[in-house]
């Protein structure tokens, strides 16, 4: 059984990520396994998940992982959507956050989303 070179748990085989620090496995030339050096963000993919869902519209999950500028832009888009809704442009304005919002649940969900500093969010 191999193990993992960066916490060092032992490794199944078959296995594409460690079970306990969620860092990538890399197949090696012949029947070595070793691991990438992939970091992993301390944030919690339960909760970056869960205020995608809840309050996603308003990029909560965005200020929750460091996205500042993105978040303010949702949660700006989100204000003016909602004061311009007797106009028709703000329901525009809300279907292009909850569209943005939606595609952040996804991706959360998959473990594919990125904090501030580029770290995968893995660890539920």
């Amino acid at each position: 059984m191999p193990f993992c070179s960066k916490c060092g748990a032992q490794i199944g085989e078959g296995y594409t990520f460690c079970t306990k620090c969620g860092a990538r496995v890399v197949q090696a030339a012949g029947k070595d396994i070793l691991l990438a050096k992939e970091d992993i963000s301390p944030k919690s993919r339960l909760a970056t998940t869960l205020l995608a869902f809840f309050l996603g519209s308003l990029g909560a999950h965005r200020f929750y992982i460091g996205k500042t500028g993105t978040a303010v832009t949702m949660l700006v888009l989100t204000v003016v959507g909602i004061i311009t809704t007797f106009v028709v442009i703000g329901f525009v304005f809300l279907a292009v956050t909850g569209i943005w919002a939606f595609i952040d649940f996804i991706i959360a969900v998959a473990g594919s989303m990125k904090d501030n500093e580029g770290k995968a969010i893995k660890n539920w």
